[in-house]
């Protein structure tokens, strides 16, 4: 496919990748785990109830938990084994939460039908966006919003163009990186599945230049498609997010408080498409996702195929463990991941990445005051002031900051990167959106 000039975004920075501890590593499948954590709530909407009890047997690929809502996703087993119990347990976006647990009985045995091929030509777009619902994909690039919500924008709303998203802008991440090289096809009839489904006659693949490998892996598929283009992106952080994915590829500018739909484009992510393909054409439910697992105190850092629902101390131990003293333990990117307090923690549907940093001497320092260099400001690629944010909230303004868009923060940590006083920025902005949202309830 021919090579295309981006349209760019504003701000955005340029930190270290740190991708070659795993860039060019192989996928390989991890152990399966003797027991494992399933969250009744692993997507944005409404949580699951579970549809088993203590003392079930239940099969890989088995639905375990649903909701009634239409912005959920079932969650299904991802082991064979016995329910010992339903209780709450800690999850990688910090609070509690209701989990299902599963004991292995060694068998691995997967639920009728899962993973048998079948002909899928002939569905309507209908019937495909049923089987993803019930399949349970949600967005595996980290928001984890349910596919098939996505897949259905309102009726005024006319989508023109599809956007699968390779960017995987992060440091240190390469899951997507690896799909790419490895899975191209798969991800490449995903694709065309989403096209079917939304009724659109035109798709864009946006990749970063650091990821030659996947450029041409997906241009080798849509080779003889017009309609479909490959273009290779600057890297450039917080490309992967979706509306500045928009901007750069399209030029469209999604307005504030809107969706991708408002300006005519779905987004979907490599890994969604293939797990799309799995769901369509295999019968398989999300149970299973890569996973990098990598930092500088990790033995062998790698790419795992992880079932979800294993505690984060498996995947260290399968990784060989730590060569150094762990200081931080970070779940997704270290620009929006979350530092964790348990390594029983488990794989959700949207962990990308676990990363191990090492220990420093002095690495917990006090925030200092804003010294109004307007750094933050450059860095912004939603043209916020995040300063600015930061002191209302501070001060206890909430409707200020409301009036400064704080809700359209999307957290990408860009402005804490670059201050030079150390503030911790998204921390304030987290706490400012639940403070605004808490009121709102109040209200």
């Amino acid at each position: 496919m021919r090579r295309s000039r981006t349209k760019g975004f504003p701000g955005g920075i340029h930190p270290e990748e740190r991708k070659a501890l795993t860039a060019e590593v192989p996928i390989r499948a991890a152990r399966i785990p003797s027991r494992v954590v399933i969250p009744l709530q692993q997507h944005t909407g409404a949580p699951c109830e579970p549809l088993v009890g203590k003392g079930d047997r239940v099969k890989v690929g088995q639905k375990i938990g649903d909701s009634k809502a239409y912005v959920s996703a079932p969650i299904h087993a991802s082991i064979s084994g016995t329910v010992t119990g339903i209780a709450r347990h800690p999850h990688p976006l910090g609070p509690e939460i209701m989990a299902i647990f599963i004991e292995s009985d060694g068998e691995d045995a997967w639920a009728e039908g899962v993973g048998q091929h079948r002909d899928y030509a002939s569905l309507s777009a209908e019937e495909l966006r049923a089987i993803i619902r019930e399949a349970g994909l949600v967005g595996l690039g980290g928001a984890a919003f349910p596919t098939h919500v996505k897949l259905k924008p309102p009726p005024e709303k006319k989508v023109d163009l599809l956007l699968l998203n390779g960017a995987e802008c992060e440091p240190y991440l390469t899951s997507d990186h690896r799909l790419m090289v490895e899975r191209p096809g798969e991800i490449a009839e995903g694709l065309r599945i989403f096209m079917k489904i939304l009724a659109v006659e035109r798709a864009m693949v946006g990749i970063e230049s650091n990821k030659p490998e996947a450029i041409a892996a997906l241009r080798k598929q849509f080779a003889s498609e017009p309609s479909v283009e490959v273009v290779e992106m600057p890297v450039k952080y917080p490309q992967g997010s979706e509306k500045q994915l928009i901007q750069a590829l399209t030029g469209r500018q999604v307005p504030s408080g809107g969706l991708p739909f408002d300006v005519g484009v779905v987004v979907q992510n490599v890994g969604t498409a293939l797990a799309a393909y799995e769901a369509v054409a295999l019968g398989k439910p999300l149970f299973e996702r890569v996973v990098t697992v990598t930092g500088e105190a990790i033995a062998h850092p790698s790419n795992l195929l992880v079932r979800i629902g294993t505690p984060l101390e498996d995947l260290i131990a399968e990784c060989g463990g730590l060569v150094k003293e762990a200081g931080k333990v970070v779940v997704g990117g270290p620009m929006m991941g979350l530092a964790q307090y348990s390594l029983s923690t488990p794989v959700v549907k949207g962990t990308s990445g676990v990363l191990v940093f090492p220990r420093k001497e002095g690495e917990l320092l006090e925030e200092g005051p804003c010294i109004r260099c307007g750094r933050c400001l450059e860095a912004c690629p939603m043209r916020l002031c995040p300063h600015l944010l930061v002191d209302s909230v501070q001060a206890g303004d909430m409707e200020s900051a409301e009036q400064a868009h704080l809700l359209d923060c999307m957290e990408c940590g860009s402005c804490a990167f670059v201050c030079p006083a150390k503030r911790h920025m998204v921390q304030w902005i987290k706490y400012g959106k639940s403070e605004i949202a808490a009121r709102r309830q109040g209200k």
